[in-house]
C-alpha cells in the first residue's frame, strides 16, 4: 500500500518549481509596459533603467539582509511573505499614480525576488527525493528563468490584443498569486531546527567549502545576468526606437526568447557535463552578444532574435552549472544563504550594466549604448570562460 505523505511529497517539487515560476513571472511584467508610461508619463530612457535598477537594489537589499532567512526561519514562511510582497507590488502598478507609485512597486517586486532567488531554489530541491535530485536541480533554475520569461510574454500579449493594457496584466498576476499560495499551503516545509531570524546586514555568506567554487562562478552568473538585464530593462525601447518595431507582443516575444533559450540551455547541462558546461555557457554567451551586436549595427530584428536565443542558452548553462555546483558544495545550515550570495553577485549584473547603458544613451544614443554594452561583456564572459577552461571549480 502506498504512503499518502510520501506521496505528498514526491508531488512537492513540480508544485514548489510553479510557486517558484509564478513569483518570478511578477517581476518582469512591467517589462513591454515601459514604453506606454514613458508615452503617459513622459519620462525618458535613463528613467526607466533607473525604474528597472530600483527594482535590483531591491533585491540586493534583501538578499544581504534577509538572504539566510529561510535557513532560520523555515522556507514556507519566506515564501509566503516574497508572495504578499509581489502582490502589493502588482497593487501599486495597477492603482498607477506616477513615477513614484512606480518605483515603490519595483522595490516591492525586488523585496520578493530577493526573498525568492534562494528560499524557492532550495526549496524545490530539498522537497524532491533523491533519486530525483537532478531533475529538481533542473527545475528550480528553470521555474526562475521560465518564470521571468513568461512575465513579458504574457504582459506583451494582453497589452497588445486586450483591453486596459496598463490594467489587465496586473490583475491576471494577482490571480496567479492565488494560485501560487494555496500550492504553498500544501508544500512540507524541509527547515526542522527552526527560530526566529536576525534581520541585520550579513555580507555574503561564503562557507570555507564553497570558497573554490563560488568566484568564477560568481562571475559567470554576472555576465549572463547583465545580458538578461539588457534585454528585460531595454530590448523594447532596442526594438522601437532601433528597428523600428512597434507591436507589443513582439517586444514580449523577444524577451521570452532569451529566458527560453536559457530553460534550454539548462537542460542540456547534464549532457555536457558539469565540468564542462561552465566555460561552455561563457562562449556560447560570447557568441550570442556579439549576434546582438550585429543587430543593432545593421539594425536587424533575426540577428538580434538569434542573439538573444544563442545568449540565453549560454546564459542558461553557465548558470545552471553555477547554481548546482555551489548547491553540491555549501553545508545544508548555510545553503540557502550561499546561493542568495551568488544572486547578490547576479543581480549587480542585471543592474549596473542597465544603469550603464541608459546613462550611454543621453549622449551616444540607445544603439551606440547598446553596442558599447556588448563590448564590455564580451571581454567579461571571454576572461571568465578561459579562466574556468584552466581551472575547474571544485569545492575546496
Amino acid at each position: 500500500m502506498s504512503d499518502p505523505s510520501r506521496a505528498r511529497f514526491r508531488l512537492g517539487y513540480p508544485a514548489a518549481a510553479l510557486v517558484f515560476a509564478i513569483g518570478m513571472l511578477g517581476t518582469t511584467l512591467p517589462t513591454p509596459l515601459y514604453g506606454l508610461y514613458r508615452e503617459e508619463l513622459g519620462f525618458s530612457e535613463f528613467v526607466v533603467t533607473v525604474v528597472f535598477a530600483v527594482y535590483a537594489v531591491g533585491v540586493i537589499a534583501v538578499l544581504l539582509l534577509a538572504g539566510n532567512s529561510s535557513d532560520q526561519t523555515g522556507r514556507r514562511p519566506v515564501l509566503l511573505c516574497a508572495l504578499v510582497l509581489s502582490a502589493a507590488s502588482a497593487l501599486c502598478f495597477l492603482f498607477e499614480g506616477g513615477l513614484p507609485v512606480l518605483l515603490v512597486g519595483r522595490l516591492l517586486s525586488g523585496f520578493s525576488a530577493g526573498l525568492f532567488s534562494g528560499a524557492a531554489t532550495v526549496t524545490v530541491m530539498e522537497v524532491a527525493p533523491r533519486a530525483d535530485a537532478r531533475r529538481a536541480g533542473f527545475a528550480a533554475t528553470a521555474a526562475n528563468m521560465g518564470g521571468l520569461g513568461c512575465g513579458p510574454l504574457v504582459a506583451g500579449l494582453l497589452a497588445q490584443y486586450a483591453p486596459s493594457p496598463l490594467t489587465l496584466p496586473f490583475l491576471v498576476d494577482l490571480v496567479l498569486i492565488v494560485v501560487a499560495s494555496l500550492l504553498l499551503w500544501g508544500l512540507p516545509e524541509t527547515v526542522r531546527d527552526r527560530r526566529v531570524p536576525r534581520l541585520r546586514p550579513q555580507g555574503l555568506t561564503i562557507p570555507p567549502e564553497v570558497r573554490g567554487v563560488f568566484a568564477p562562478a560568481a562571475v559567470a552568473g554576472f555576465a549572463g545576468f547583465a545580458l538578461l538585464g539588457l534585454f528585460t530593462a531595454v530590448a523594447p525601447s532596442f526594438l522601437a526606437e532601433t528597428l523600428h518595431e512597434h507591436n507589443l507582443a513582439v517586444a514580449g516575444a523577444v524577451v521570452f526568447s532569451v529566458f527560453l533559450a536559457s530553460v534550454v540551455g539548462q537542460s542540456l547541462t547534464d549532457r555536457i557535463g558539469a565540468r564542462r558546461t561552465l566555460p561552455g555557457g561563457c562562449f556560447v554567451l560570447v557568441a550570442g552578444l556579439l549576434l546582438v551586436a550585429s543587430g543593432l549595427f545593421w539594425e536587424s530584428l533575426p540577428l538580434l532574435v538569434a542573439g538573444a536565443v544563442c545568449g540565453g542558452l549560454g546564459q542558461g548553462l553557465s548558470f545552471r552549472a553555477a547554481v548546482g555546483a555551489l548547491s553540491a558544495a555549501a553545508p545544508a545550515e548555510h545553503r540557502g544563504g550561499t546561493v542568495s550570495s551568488f544572486f547578490v553577485v547576479a543581480y549587480l549584473g542585471i543592474s549596473l550594466p542597465v544603469v550603464g547603458v541608459g546613462a550611454l544613451s543621453l549622449v551616444t544614443g540607445l544603439r551606440d549604448a547598446g553596442l558599447i554594452f556588448s563590448a564590455c561583456v564580451v571581454v567579461l564572459a571571454v576572461c571568465v570562460g578561459l579562466y574556468v577552461l584552466r581551472r575547474p571549480p571544485r569545492p575546496a
